[in-house]
């Protein structure tokens, strides 16, 4: 459910915003500590190696897989570690695998996204699957208030979530940390497209299922409104983020049955974004990744992740 209302209710911004414009608002310099965000709303971070706690190993058939957690902006944040025996980019094993952020969607923990994170060992790449907060269900209109009390919003603390985590990756032996990649579904897409802007050493972005918020659009259309609500709106909102991808690749796949976020919405976001870019479309029925969207992760995980 809260998947359904983060695809449907969210993207008609342009309501929300309108039920906005009566609340008083405050002026706030949104900034604390390690957090910024700019006046055309853009985020920024200045990121940590987080320390952490790594449980030993297990086999899991392609991979082993260890558990992980860390502190990160105030709330301790579980992870699974997946590290493929050996796979099909012919690496060596110590200090070469490419590395994937894998962000789940809402409602998705990160053991039911585990059958994605096999496929990508088989692969060939590691990964790191984050439990996002709330299990990366949002509030926007919680966290508008707490950017207008400049204190920091849950959506900012888990795009550092996912930054730490991409350190996390960076920082083990098996991994080669030049070869790093972020991916999400659905919300944690959208987390994933954030993330990889702000992590300009990242090789890309691989976005399922996923659409930005129209933001800008629903602005124009407003006008008016209070410069610290744009601020917050266009910080959290994906595709104010698409031009500081270039010159990595952002790639989105999209199921044209997808009944959660629709064809066109993901459609619209692409178009805003800068080259380069690629957009797969499947026939899949339901909403995330499906076993039709594998050639195109394949080619363009391939691609992102080559020396």
């Amino acid at each position: 459910m809260l998947e359904r209302r983060a695809g449907k209710g969210i993207m008609l911004l342009a309501g929300v915003i309108a039920l906005l414009l009566g609340w008083h608002f405050f002026s706030g310099s949104s900034s604390a500590g390690q957090w910024t965000v700019s006046d055309d709303g853009v985020l920024d971070y200045a990121v940590s190696p987080p320390q952490y706690n790594l449980s030993p190993p297990e086999d899991d058939g392609n991979s082993t897989l260890s558990t992980v957690s860390f502190q990160s902006r105030g709330a301790n944040i579980a992870a699974l570690l997946r590290i493929p025996w050996s796979g099909s980019t012919g690496d060596e094993v110590k200090g070469s695998i490419p590395g994937v952020v894998l962000l789940p969607g809402a409602t998705v923990s990160k053991e039911r996204e585990q059958i994605l994170a096999r496929h990508l060992a088989d692969l060939g790449y590691a990964s790191i699957t984050l439990d996002q907060r709330n299990l990366g269900g949002i509030d926007p209109k919680g966290d508008l208030q707490m950017f207008l009390k400049d204190e920091e919003p849950t959506e900012h603390k888990m795009v550092y979530d996912a930054l730490a985590a991409g350190q996390i990756l960076r920082s083990r032996p098996e991994i080669d940390p030049a070869r790093i990649i972020y991916a999400g579904e659905s919300n944690g897409g959208r987390f994933a497209i954030i993330a990889c802007a702000l992590d300009s050493s990242a090789r890309g972005v691989l976005a399922i299922s996923t659409c930005g918020y129209g933001t800008d659009a629903a602005v124009a259309s407003a006008g008016g409104l209070d410069k610290n609500l744009v601020r917050f709106y266009r910080s959290v909102d994906p595709e104010t983020y698409l031009n500081r991808i270039a010159p990595r690749p952002l790639v989105m796949i999209h199921s044209r049955n997808d009944t959660i976020i629709a064809y066109q919405l993901a459609e619209q976001t692409f178009a805003l974004a800068v080259e380069p870019k690629r957009f797969h479309t499947v026939d899949c029925s339901v909403h995330g990744y499906c076993s039709q969207m594998n050639e195109a992760i394949e080619e363009e995980l391939k691609s992102m992740a080559a020396k």
